[in-house]
């Protein structure tokens, strides 16, 4: 697998929102091998797409675009007026993914972040088949700006939607449009999944991004994922994506209150980036 993969990492690791100043994180992720970073998109409003772009060329970093999802942005809630500002805030991504040629928006756009209830299965229905409405009219807006979608599952205390591969092939197949596809995320999986080659190889072709991070949000290397059962499962699939880390800072409150992060995870949010690409490339390049 050594030439197939590449690798990433999200801006969450050190900042949280995203802004067009973010960008001077761009030359020490590259001065530590990746060879893409992961923007979240909070606040479009907040990001000038041209500058990024310019950046993002000029330490040679591939773009990979993550949606944030949260209360006013629920494709599944019963105000339909919610779902056209998740809508609107969906083509906002868009446009920077045409912007900065990254080929998919990422994230959990089938309902909102922490929407994890005991509801009745009557209501379970109903909001599914909302999420499948919804998500295929993301799938045709999608579509026509030659972008395709990665569906992420969450764990059990973030959604009650999509926790685990299984759910998200569901969705897949019941949406049946050839943008929808999927993001695995190994933390989530921890939780989740009975066994993590075998998710993967479920999703098999449809999937087309990878996240990871320890069991606890740490190190890649430092805790209790079963890294070679996952390396074995993109070997199979033959995945020729990224590999992105994903974790976050305690500094930022709001962001570390919302993942529930309470203490540092490494000694700094630099060595967790540099010692985390260096056990992955010796785990996916031996």
């Amino acid at each position: 697998m050594s030439t197939k993969v590449k690798f990433g990492v999200s801006t969450w690791l050190w900042t949280s929102p995203f802004t067009t100043e973010t960008i001077e994180l761009f030359p020490k992720i590259k001065s530590m091998g990746y060879d893409a970073v992961e923007i979240p998109v909070e606040y479009p409003e907040n990001i000038n797409g041209k500058k990024v772009m310019e950046a993002l060329q000029l330490h040679r970093l591939k773009a990979i675009v993550c949606g944030a999802f949260g209360p006013t942005r629920d494709l599944t809630s019963d105000d339909p007026a919610v779902h056209e500002n998740c809508f609107d805030y969906i083509i906002q991504c868009f446009d920077l993914c045409n912007q900065w040629d990254a080929k998919f928006l990422a994230g959990p756009m089938y309902s909102a972040v922490g929407k994890a209830r005991m509801v009745s299965p009557e209501q379970r229905k109903v909001e599914w088949a909302r999420a499948v409405t919804n998500v295929l009219k993301v799938c045709n807006k999608a579509h026509e700006r030659g972008l395709e979608i990665a569906l992420e599952p969450l764990n059990r205390f973030e959604s009650d939607l999509i926790n685990t591969a299984e759910d998200v092939m569901r969705l897949i197949k019941d949406i049946n449009h050839s943008a929808a596809k999927v993001l695995l995320d190994g933390f989530h999986m921890a939780i989740e999944e009975r066994d993590l080659e075998k998710a993967i190889t479920s999703v098999g072709d449809k999937l087309i991004h990878v996240q990871v991070s320890e069991n606890y949000r740490g190190t890649p290397g430092t805790g209790q994922t079963q890294w070679d059962a996952f390396k074995r499962g993109l070997a199979k699939i033959n995945y020729q994506g990224v590999v992105s880390i994903e974790s976050f800072t305690p500094e930022i409150k709001e962001l570390a209150g919302a993942v529930c992060i309470w203490k540092n995870l490494a000694p700094s949010q630099d060595a967790f980036a540099s010692e985390g690409i260096a056990y992955l490339k010796e785990l996916f390049n031996d």
